[in-house]
């Protein structure tokens, strides 16, 4: 039995990848040890399920359409950047999210409850929206961490709006180069 790795994701239009792309050239100017996500490939992550069988797939692929029933199309804005888990210890740069994040919270909420039924392990920590843009490297000094932080925090940024109306099972296919995304499945949202 084949098994693929998996997660949940609503994808982005090619005009806010763009804007990503262009805030990303900016912050790569500090040259920190981080390995930056390729514009093509940034996604809103709702929920990841590492390997499964490709048996589960109908599966999940059933938790996501109960999950879209009755929340209609909504809008979110990418606005503003910021890093986790803190300005003294950055390990992830990501983009923010605004607008209707209570819908998108909900869906993350439904796709987590329906999925524990098939196994996958709730999420232990909250659900908080954002698009990752790069990881810092664990042999990345503090300093360059603290500069990457500062830089973050002093950039004002406007990604845009777009609409939500489908959600998509992804395979990530892990190479050196970097990840490939394929979809195998998009759900529409069913409100």
């Amino acid at each position: 039995m084949e098994s693929i790795r998996t997660f949940i994701a609503v994808e982005l239009p090619g005009d806010i990848k763009k804007r990503l792309d262009e805030v990303e050239d900016s912050l790569k100017a500090l040259r920190i040890g981080a390995k930056w996500v390729a514009p093509e490939s940034i996604h809103l992550t709702l929920k990841f399920l590492g390997e499964i069988s490709t048996d589960t797939v109908k599966g999940v692929t059933d938790v996501i359409e109960e999950a879209a029933l009755g929340i209609p199309e909504f809008r979110l804005k990418v606005r503003g950047l910021g890093v986790f888990p803190d300005p003294r210890r950055v390990r992830v740069v990501w983009a923010g999210l605004e607008g209707e994040v209570d819908k998108l919270v909900e869906l993350q909420k439904r796709l987590d409850r329906g999925l524990e039924k098939l196994g996958f392990v709730p999420e232990s920590r909250p659900f908080t929206p954002h698009l990752t843009l790069a990881r810092v490297r664990e042999d990345t000094p503090a300093v360059q961490r603290q500069s990457m932080a500062e830089l973050v925090e002093s950039t004002a940024f406007e990604g845009g709006e777009f609409s939500v109306d489908s959600l998509s099972l992804m395979r990530s296919q892990l190479r050196r180069e970097g990840a490939i995304y394929t979809r195998l499945v998009s759900v529409p949202l069913l409100g």
